[in-house]
């Protein structure tokens, strides 16, 4: 796939313009999306994302395209489970709904960059070591067992990094609206909202080492790689208004991603094989027998698998609904004694802590 750095240059320019548009249009004024609004740009979103697929697999080929669609639902799946983590954040840090929207771009933003780096390291290690496809499928089986079996959700915002944050920081026991830091009595301290991004970047983090290599599992053009990336997180603060009630009904998310991560984990150690040219294994030369996992197998299954998980968990949940989870009072938090007092909470997806 031949991307030339214009093309490049005119996509990451498009990319910023969509965020910039989206916080002077719909998070500078703090409010609460209606359903309405939420589901248009929801579908907005979707909508471009899919156009552009087929805009790619219609200028490059089919097979880049499938790539690219199987990219973007990989993503995108794996961005759902990052909303369910954002819910459990900013209920443990009593985040008012007003202000989520702000939360929630923040740290998409800082998703989107952090993405931006592990894709920039992901393209020169796999074009200068063709082994490091070894290290990634492992990664991924390592991570699809962690993700199956790590059963009890921990809530970020009481973990030892926060701890350790709190620690630092001097605290305020309240928000200030949408303030990141205020003064008080001649001393700077931070809000409640800075220590919820904070965290929120911090999760980013994690799930990056997830995303990264899945996707580098599907395809190995860095240009496919970002924008089906980029496409995965646009549009993902309405999708977090829009079903933030159905999140808890997605029992099998974990499970499902799971799989996902498995079968892409597996794929990546095949191909490993298929271009092998470590000299203890096999005497450094390819093992050709080993087969190669087509992109529109990869696409049915992916898209299979997370049909399949949302439709089980549904059916599943069908009249026994978990309470949505509601923000507590921020001053029973306890922020000033560095400690978020949030009911425990118990998700079918994979802990954060559990993650690192």
């Amino acid at each position: 796939m031949n991307v030339t750095p214009l093309v490049w240059i005119i996509t990451i320019a498009v990319t910023i313009a969509f965020f910039v548009y989206e916080f002077f249009a719909h998070v500078r004024k703090p409010h609460e999306p209606s359903i309405g609004e939420s589901a248009r740009w929801s579908a907005f979103y979707i909508g471009l994302a899919l156009l552009f697929g087929v805009g790619v697999g219609a200028v490059s080929g089919w097979t880049y395209g499938g790539e690219y669609f199987a990219g973007y639902l990989t993503e995108k799946a794996l961005s759902i489970d990052n909303l369910f983590v954002f819910l459990i954040v900013m209920t443990g840090f009593a985040v008012p709904k007003i202000y989520q929207q702000k939360v929630l771009m923040i740290g998409i933003v800082i998703a989107l960059i952090l993405r931006g780096g592990f894709i920039a390291v992901g393209a020169a290690l796999i074009q200068n070591f063709s082994w490091i496809f070894y290290i990634f499928g492992a990664l991924l089986l390592v991570l699809a067992y962690r993700q199956a079996f790590s059963g009890h959700e921990s809530n970020p915002a009481n973990g030892r990094f926060m701890g350790l944050v709190r620690r630092v920081l001097p605290v305020t026991d309240e928000y200030h609206e949408d303030k990141l830091t205020v003064r008080k009595g001649g001393k700077r301290f931070v809000t409640p909202m800075l220590l919820t991004i904070i965290a929120i970047g911090f999760v980013d983090l994690i799930f990056a080492v997830d995303s990264i290599p899945a996707i580098y599992g599907l395809t190995d053009e860095a240009y496919l790689v970002f924008t089906a990336n980029a496409f995965a997180l646009m549009g993902l603060r309405q999708l977090y208004f829009l079903i933030g009630g159905l999140l808890e009904r997605l029992v099998y998310l974990a499970q499902g991603l799971a799989v996902i991560l498995a079968f892409i984990g597996v794929k990546l150690v095949l191909h490993a094989m298929h271009v092998n040219e470590l000299p203890f294994i096999n005497g450094g030369e390819p093992m050709l027998w080993a087969p190669e996992i087509p992109i529109w197998f990869s696409l049915l299954f992916i898209g299979a698998t997370i049909a399949v998980a949302t439709v089980a968990s549904l059916l599943k949940t069908r009249g026994d609904r978990a309470p949505v989870l509601e923000p507590t009072d921020a001053s029973a938090g306890g922020l000033d004694e560095g400690v978020v007092d949030a009911p425990a909470a118990s998700s079918p997806t994979s802990s954060a802590e559990g993650r690192r």
